[in-house]
């Protein structure tokens, strides 16, 4: 596998947080979308808004680029009902890969039913529909014992109540990239939350995301053992250039 095999090419800015026009904003996925195709660039992962765009602009050109989009995104506090919704929407707009954030404030507060409910039940849906499910868990919110924690919850559910799939497709993710930490702490993605995370995931994937914007930083990743690599820099990562996002 090459590099680009690992890398998810990734925006997921509103027009409104980029200061973008809604046409703006599409022709920047489109970009994207192109660039993936142009430098065997594995997926790229758009808001839900902007997935039956590409999946046209991608069955036109025949690529095998995967689509990804995200749920419930960036806080992961919606209902598991409008969780399964908003992922039927993007199953039936042709998304590959379904992002969920999973509810960590509940999490967090002991809510664990709520949470243990919407990872068996979001996740068997994309699971029948074929597709990938990842879960993440947006780490700089969480100490290191409630990641360990929510890894193996997430584990443990796929072992239990999903053993009929492919747990190698559930995927647990660390950052969204937009959780806003204390005087510009990192969010995302590091060798030591990312050890954590696959210390205790078991049969399940690990994707690194937020904060890897060099093919040196992707490539530790990689040695680490993840599978998956989210980040909006992937044609940087690429090409050799100079990263400009914060992704």
């Amino acid at each position: 596998m090459g590099l680009g095999d690992y890398l998810d090419s990734t925006y997921l800015k509103t027009p409104k947080q980029s200061g973008l026009s809604d046409s703006e904003t599409l022709n920047t996925v489109h970009q994207l979308a192109k660039e993936a195709m142009e430098n065997d660039i594995y997926a790229v992962m758009v808001r839900p808004d902007y997935v039956r765009s590409l999946r046209m602009l991608l069955d036109e050109n025949q690529s095998k680029v995967k689509l990804g989009t995200v749920i419930s995104f960036p806080e992961g506090r919606n209902t598991i009902d409008e969780k399964i919704s908003e992922a039927q929407r993007a199953i039936a707009d042709g998304a590959d890969d379904l992002d969920f954030v999973v509810d960590y404030v509940a999490f967090k507060n002991g809510n664990l039913e709520k949470v243990r409910d919407e990872i068996e039940f979001c996740s068997r849906l994309g699971l029948k529909a074929g597709k990938v499910v990842k879960w993440i868990i947006e780490t700089a919110a969480l100490t290191d014992e409630e990641i360990v924690a929510i890894t193996k919850m997430i584990r443990e559910i796929a072992e239990s109540k999903l053993a009929e799939f492919d747990l190698s497709q559930i995927f647990v993710k660390s950052s969204t990239g937009f959780f806003e930490t204390p005087n510009g702490e990192p969010n995302g993605a590091n060798e030591h939350v990312i050890k954590l995370m696959l210390e205790n995931a078991g049969a399940l994937s690990v994707k690194a995301s937020g904060g890897v914007r060099t093919k040196e930083e992707a490539e530790k990743m990689i040695e680490l053992g993840v599978k998956r690599i989210g980040t909006s820099s992937a044609f940087q990562i690429i090409s050799g250039g100079n990263a400009n996002g914060t992704y």
